[in-house]
C-alpha cells in the first residue's frame, strides 16, 4: 500500500526495489498529495520490456477523476489497471446507505484486502459552505455538475449530503488466513485412524469416520488449535468530518476489543497504521477510538517532522555533500542537515489537549523504511533492522577524502576563484565611451556584461531543483528550476514530479514552505509528464499555506494542452490558480495586444471574439517555418505542420485580464517581461525568456536588467537562438553526448554540443546544461574544450547572479569529484526503454 506515489520511483531506485514485483497500489485519497507521482509511475511501468509492465491500482470512486484528466497527457494503455470502488461522484456526493459494508478488493491465498469508504460528515450548512469556500475556484463560481447546497438538505434539518469530490478516504483492511494447527498423528491412532487419506481430511478441515471405532472424528480431536491470521489496519482520517463518520461506523465492531456479538464474529487487529494528521490523532475522540482495538500495535505515518532529518535517498544527499565540501558556493548544504540540531521535533507520542500523557493510546512513530512483519508468524511484529540512521556530513567527507585526497587542493583552488573574481571586478576601469576594459585575462572572451555591474546577492539565485530526463532516478530528479528572487518572490520553470520534495531538500521544510507562498507565477514548458506533474502539489500546498490569508490565485503559464488537464484535475480539489496559455506570451502576441490596448483605449475589443493570428503577423508562423531546417525533424515528424496550424479563437474577455494580472506580478517581482517561443520538440513545446526591470545604481546611472533564456525541451533552432540574444544566462537542456545526435533528431532533444553552440551563436555570457539522459548516472560526458563559458547542472545547484564569472572556472573540479564516474551504471538506473516513455 502507497500513502503518496510522489517519489516512489526514485525511492525504488534507491533501495533496490523492483517495481515489477508490486502487484498492487492502493490510494488511500485522490489528491495531489497520495497520487501525485501516478501519471509518471504508469508511464513508467508502461515502457518497461517489449509489451510493458502493469500494476492494478486501486483507489475511491474520485479516482475516475484523476484518471480522466491523466487522459490528456497519458495513453490510454498505461491506465488500463487503474480501478476505482465505492459510491458514484457527481457533484455533492449522495448518502453512503449503499457503501457501509468493506469491499473486497483482493482474495486469494495469500491475503484479503478490503475497503472501507470513509466519507465526511457535515452536522450543519455552515460547515459544509466552509469546506465548499476552501476548495472552489476563484475564478469560477460554481462547477456545473455541483448541486445547489441550500437544496441538499433536508427541511429537518438533517443533512443528506457526505462531501464533495476529492473528500473521499479509505479504510484498508489487510487479513491473512489463519494458521492452521499442527496435526497430531498419536491423537489420531488412539481415536482408531489407520495412516493415509481420511489424515489429509482432517487436515484440510473435514470430519471423518474412525476407522476402528463407531465414532466421526473432527479435525479439533486431532489438531491443536489454528492461530489467527494478523490483521492490519490503515486509516486515513484528514478531518474532523471524516472522524465523526468514523466513529459512527458499525461496519468495524467486531473488531474491536469490546464486541459484544457472537464469539466466532469477534476479531483482533494486530496493527493499526495511521495517516491522519497529529492534531487530529491526539485529540479525545480519536484516542478513544484507538483504544477500543485493545492490544493492537498503532503506528502514527502521517506528517512525522523527525523523518526529515534523515534522508531517505542516501546517494543522492551523500552526492550533496560531496559537492558541499568541494564548492559550498554552489552547492549549499542540504536542507535536512540543518534540521539534525533542532529541539523542536515531534515527540514519538503526541498527547490530547486534555489529560495527561498517560491517558494517550500507546503508539510509535513511524520512520522511514519501518517494517512490520506479518510472516512468518514467528517473527509477527516490528521490524528495525533497515531505518536508515543519520549520516553526518563529516562521515561522508571522510570517506571522500579518503577516496580522492585532491579533493582538498580542489576545494582550496574553488575558494580562491570566488577571491581572484572580486579583486578582477576592482581592477576593472571604465574608458570615456563607456567600455569596459579588463587588464586580467579573466574575461578576454566573456566581457563582464553591464547588467551584473554592483549586482546584489538578493537579486536572483537560480536553482535547479531537477536536471535529470524522462523519469525521476536516483541521482537526478525530473525538470524544475526555482528563480529566487528572494525578497521579491520567486518562479518556477517546470515543476516535475517530486518538486516539492526537492524544495524540501534545498530549504528545508519551512524555508519550501516559505519558497512555495513566495512565488509569483509557474511556467512549464510543454505537456511531457516530466515537466509538470509536481505541480498539482506545488498548487494545493500553496492553497493551504494560504488559508485565511487574502491573496490572488497563482498564475500558471502553460501549453493549451496542460489547461485541460488542470480543468479536469479541478473537479478533484481546488488548485487556486489562474491559467494563460504559453502562446498569449511570446512577442508577437503580447505586442498585438499591446497595440490593440493603446489604439483601443476603451478596450471595446475585448467585447468580441476574434483569431489570434488577427491580432499578429500572419507572416511570423510561415517565416519561422522556412528559417527550421526540416532534417531537424525526425522522420515522420508532425512538427513541420504544426507550424502552418490555424490560430485557436481567442476570448479577449478571459485573455486580457489574465495578461494584466501576469503584468502586475512581473512588475512585483521586479521583472519587465515573461516571454514565451515556440521550439521544436513536440505539438506546443516553448522556451522562455525572462528580463529583469532596468535599475539605477549609487551615482545614478541606468542599469540594464539581466535576462534568462530556459530553452525547455528542444531541437537547436532559430527561434531559441534569437530569443537568448545577449542574454546573461542561459538554461539548455542537454540530453545527450556529442556521438548521439542521431538519437537527439529522433528525439527532438540536443547534444551537449548543440546546446553549447546556440548559446555562442546567441552571445550568451554564461550556459547551464540540464536535462540529462538518466543514461549518465551522476555527470554526463562532455568535451571539455567546449566549456569556456558553461557549466553541467546538478541537483540543487543554486548559482547566484553575482558568482556567474566564476561558474565555468568551476567545472574542472566537478570532473575531478567524478573523475571515475562519467560511464553508464546500468545497475543503479532504470533501463533505457523505460527511460524513452516520458521524453
Amino acid at each position: 500500500m502507497q500513502l503518496s506515489l510522489q517519489g516512489l520511483q526514485r525511492f525504488c531506485t534507491e533501495h533496490k526495489i523492483k517495481l515489477s514485483k508490486i502487484d498492487h497500489i492502493f490510494l488511500s485519497r485522490v489528491c495531489s498529495e497520495t497520487a501525485g507521482g501516478l501519471p509518471g509511475l504508469l508511464l513508467t511501468l508502461a515502457g518497461m520490456g517489449e509489451e510493458g509492465m502493469s500494476v492494478n491500482v486501486w483507489g475511491p470512486s474520485d479516482l475516475k477523476y484523476l484518471i480522466d484528466a491523466m487522459r490528456c497527457f497519458i495513453p490510454n494503455a498505461a491506465m488500463v489497471h487503474t480501478q476505482s470502488f465505492g459510491p458514484s461522484v457527481g457533484g455533492l456526493m449522495a448518502s453512503q446507505t449503499k457503501f457501509t459494508e468493506p469491499i473486497v478488493l483482493v482474495d486469494d491465498e495469500v491475503v484479503k484486502i478490503s475497503a472501507i469508504v470513509l466519507q465526511p460528515i457535515f452536522s450543519n450548512r455552515a460547515q459544509l459552505l466552509n469546506e465548499l469556500s476552501i476548495t472552489q475556484n476563484p475564478t469560477e463560481k460554481v462547477f456545473n455538475d455541483r448541486v445547489d447546497v441550500s437544496k441538499s438538505f433536508s427541511p429537518n434539518g438533517k443533512n443528506s449530503l457526505t462531501g464533495k469530490p476529492g473528500d473521499m478516504s479509505v479504510i484498508y483492511v489487510c487479513e491473512l488466513p489463519e494458521i492452521k494447527g499442527k496435526f497430531d498423528p498419536e491423537k489420531a491412532k488412539a481415536l482408531g485412524l489407520k495412516p493415509g487419506s481420511k489424515y489429509r481430511e482432517l487436515q484440510l478441515g473435514n470430519s471423518v469416520k474412525s476407522d476402528f471405532q463407531n465414532i466421526t472424528v473432527h479435525p479439533s480431536d486431532v489438531m491443536d488449535p489454528s492461530i489467527p491470521g494478523p490483521i492490519v489496519f490503515l486509516v486515513d482520517c484528514p478531518t474532523a468530518s471524516h472522524l465523526q463518520e468514523l466513529l459512527s461506523m458499525q461496519c468495524l465492531s467486531s473488531y474491536y476489543a469490546d464486541f459484544s456479538g457472537p464469539p466466532e464474529n469477534a476479531k483482533v487487529v494486530t496493527c493499526v497504521i495511521h495517516l491522519g494528521p497529529a492534531s487530529l490523532i491526539s485529540s479525545p475522540n480519536y484516542q478513544s477510538w484507538m483504544k477500543r482495538f485493545g492490544s493492537a500495535q498503532h503506528i502514527m505515518a502521517g506528517h512525522e517532522r523527525k523523518n526529515v532529518e534523515i534522508p531517505i535517498l542516501r546517494s543522492s544527499a551523500r552526492i550533496a555533500a560531496r559537492l558541499n565540501y568541494l564548492c559550498p558556493q554552489f552547492f549549499p548544504a542540504p536542507g535536512f542537515w540543518s534540521l539534525q540540531h533542532l529541539d523542536c521535533l515531534a515527540p514519538e507520542s503526541t498527547p490530547s489537549s486534555e489529560g495527561s500523557v498517560s491517558k494517550v493510546c500507546e503508539s510509535i512513530s513511524a520512520e522511514n523504511l519501518l517494517k512490520f512483519t506479518l510472516r512468518p508468524y514467528a517473527r509477527l511484529g516490528l521490524d528495525r533492522s533497515v531505518i536508515p540512521s543519520q549520516v553526518a556530513s563529516s562521515e561522508i567527507i571522510d570517506e571522500l577524502l579518503s577516496e580522492i585526497p585532491e579533493v582538498v587542493d580542489a576545494s582550496q583552488c574553488v575558494s580562491q576563484l570566488w577571491h581572484q573574481s572580486t579583486e578582477t571586478k576592482e581592477e576593472m576601469r571604465l574608458t570615456h565611451d563607456d567600455k569596459v576594459i579588463v587588464e586580467e585575462p579573466w574575461f578576454d572572451e566573456n566581457t563582464l556584461p553591464s547588467c551584473l555591474e554592483n549586482i546584489r546577492r538578493d537579486d536572483l539565485e537560480i536553482v535547479l531543483l531537477g536536471t535529470g530526463s524522462s523519469q525521476p532516478s536516483k541521482y537526478r530528479n525530473v525538470s524544475s528550476i526555482h528563480i529566487n528572487l528572494f525578497s521579491k518572490g520567486g518562479l518556477l520553470l517546470d515543476c516535475g514530479e517530486g518538486t516539492l520534495g526537492q524544495l524540501k531538500r534545498r530549504y528545508g521544510v519551512e524555508g519550501a514552505d516559505n519558497a512555495v507562498r513566495g512565488l509569483r507565477c509557474i511556467w512549464i514548458s510543454h505537456i511531457h509528464a516530466d515537466h509538470h506533474t509536481g505541480l498539482a502539489r506545488i498548487l494545493t500546498l500553496r492553497r493551504d499555506l494560504l488559508k485565511g490569508v487574502l491573496h490572488e490565485p497563482l498564475l500558471v503559464v502553460g501549453p493549451r494542452k496542460l489547461k485541460f488537464f488542470l480543468d479536469a484535475y479541478q473537479r478533484l480539489e481546488d488548485l487556486d490558480m489562474q491559467f494563460l496559455d504559453c502562446k498569449h506570451t511570446t512577442e508577437a502576441s503580447l505586442h498585438a495586444f499591446e497595440g490593440v490596448t493603446e489604439t483601443n483605449k476603451d478596450h471595446s475589443f475585448l467585447g468580441s471574439q476574434t483569431s489570434f493570428e488577427d491580432l499578429r503577423d500572419k507572416n511570423t508562423d510561415r517565416q519561422v517555418a522556412q528559417k527550421v531546417d526540416s532534417t531537424l525533424f525526425a522522420k515522420g515528424s508532425r512538427m513541420q505542420s504544426y507550424w502552418n496550424r490555424p490560430g485557436s479563437p481567442v476570448d479577449n474577455n478571459v485573455v486580457f485580464p489574465i495578461l494584466k494580472s501576469l503584468q502586475k506580478v512581473l512588475e512585483e517581482a521586479g521583472l519587465e517581461a515573461l516571454m514565451s517561443f515556440p521550439v521544436i520538440h513536440c505539438p506546443q513545446a516553448f522556451g522562455v525568456v525572462l528580463r529583469a526591470s532596468e535599475r539605477l545604481n549609487s551615482v545614478g546611472k541606468v542599469i540594464p536588467g539581466w535576462k534568462i533564456v530556459y530553452s525547455g525541451d528542444t531541437r537547436p533552432c532559430p527561434e531559441l537562438i534569437e530569443a537568448s540574444r545577449g542574454a546573461t544566462v542561459l538554461i539548455h537542456e542537454a540530453t545527450f553526448e556529442d556521438g548521439m545526435v542521431d538519437e537527439a533528431i529522433a528525439r527532438n532533444h540536443s547534444t551537449t554540443k548543440e546546446a553549447i553552440e546556440v548559446g555562442n551563436s546567441a552571445g550568451v555570457f554564461r550556459i547551464i546544461l540540464t536535462h540529462f539522459s538518466q543514461r549518465y548516472p551522476k555527470i554526463p560526458v562532455f568535451d571539455e574544450t567546449h566549456m569556456h563559458k558553461t557549466c553541467i547542472g546538478f541537483d540543487m545547484m543554486s548559482i547566484n547572479i553575482a558568482d556567474l564569472p566564476v561558474l565555468p572556472k568551476v567545472l574542472p573540479y566537478l570532473k575531478l569529484l567524478f573523475r571515475n564516474e562519467m560511464i553508464i551504471d546500468e545497475s543503479d538506473e532504470v533501463v533505457d526503454a523505460a527511460a524513452s516513455v516520458a521524453s
